[in-house]
């Protein structure tokens, strides 16, 4: 008994029709879903942005672990000749 019935809505929006007409709904409808066509989009190209930031951040990692690396081995190089230069002296 505490619901409302299919009776119930139809004169609610027959209410709501009467006061506002159905031009201002119309363009009420049109504006709703414009904002969530822009909200959907904006979710979208965030996803798309935090996914490329991952994705660049990943590649800059790599390329600073491998010039790490050489230059680590630049490093032991020069530290092994270094080292047969006063082996020799």
């Amino acid at each position: 008994m505490g619901g409302i019935g299919i009776w119930q809505l139809v004169i609610i929006a027959v209410i709501v029709v009467l006061l506002f007409g159905t031009k201002k709904l119309r363009n009420l409808g049109g504006d709703l879903g414009s904002a969530i066509k822009g909200f959907k989009s904006a979710i979208g190209e965030d996803k798309e942005q935090s996914t490329s930031v991952e994705k660049s951040s990943a590649e800059k990692t790599s390329d600073t672990l491998a010039d790490n690396s050489s230059s680590a081995a630049e490093e032991s190089s020069k530290a092994s000749s270094k080292t047969k230069e006063t082996d020799q002296a």
